[in-house]
């Protein structure tokens, strides 16, 4: 049996192989160049405020009358009939432990005019099922939102091949995951894959300080350390997780895509290193 094929090409032949660029193409590709010689964080985000980018809380819900919030576009809970299909139902309950509405809280804070969904997929006790986490990144993604926060992950292997796949569909549709790392040093999905934006937890108390980390898997450190959120209840808590530092850096992309709506993930990354506090650019 042979599983290897390798992919040479008669030139010859007239069609081109599949995913060429035809010659007469080139043109209609041509990008204009609005970049500067110096990409900056004046350049990238100052001004910004979230306007026009419609941010994903994927946690366990988040509630809107929580004045630290301040409304929500939609919220929906994800629940999995006989037959596995998703069912996406209007969310009446709202947070069922406040983790979400913490996550909702930082995206307000730093990007007051972004708009921000909930899709609920963990319960109570900050755990759900891997289906339903599944059917709930498939619904987000499906609904075109251009941030998903996902201040969670799993370690159970089986689910991992189906979040990748998901993870690269949203690449490629413009969406962008920005994925919690685990608060302990295991294997945990999806922040490890490469298509996502990784996030671990740093000390500083500026929320729009990041850091870039030359020693991937993780990414980039956010603000995520005695951090004051509000909690379901009407309340704030002082926390401190990887869950925390990831409303940071999805917020800090909905600032930046909202003064630059045109970036795919793919630029988008290349700006939040350009613009990091430890390369030049964040200086």
């Amino acid at each position: 049996m042979q599983d290897v094929t390798a992919h040479s090409w008669d030139a010859g032949k007239v069609a081109l192989p599949a995913w060429s660029l035809p010659k007469d193409a080139v043109d209609r590709i041509a990008l204009p160049t609005h970049w500067p010689e110096r990409v900056t964080r004046e350049w990238a985000l100052d001004g910004a405020t979230g306007k026009g980018v419609r941010v994903c809380i994927l946690d366990s819900g988040v509630e809107a009358t929580h004045p630290l919030v301040g409304g929500l576009e939609s919220a929906v809970v994800i629940s999995m009939d006989d037959d596995d299909e998703v069912i996406a139902d209007e969310d009446t309950e709202g947070d069922v432990s406040g983790h979400g509405t913490a996550c909702a809280g930082i995206v307000r804070r730093l990007a007051p005019e972004a708009s921000i969904s909930s899709v609920r997929v963990l319960g109570s006790n900050f755990r759900g099922s891997g289906a339903v986490l599944l059917g709930g990144l498939r619904y987000a993604i499906d609904q075109g939102f251009d941030v998903i926060n996902m201040s969670l992950s799993t370690t159970k292997k089986p689910f991992a091949s189906v979040l990748h796949e998901l993870a690269d569909s949203a690449y490629f549709r413009r969406t962008v995951l920005v994925a919690s790392a685990h608060n302990m040093p295991v294997e945990s999905y999806p922040w490890r894959f490469s298509s996502v934006i990784s996030v671990g937890s740093h000390e500083e108390v500026d929320p729009l300080a990041f850091f870039y980390n030359p020693s991937p898997p993780v990414e980039f450190f956010g603000r995520g350390v005695n951090v004051e959120v509000p909690w379901a209840g009407g309340r704030t808590l002082n926390v401190s997780g990887n869950s925390f530092a990831t409303p940071h850096l999805s917020s800090i992309c909905a600032l930046i895509l909202s003064k630059h709506p045109e970036l795919t993930p793919f630029q988008l990354k290349s700006v939040l290193y350009l613009t990091a506090n430890n390369v030049g650019g964040g200086t």
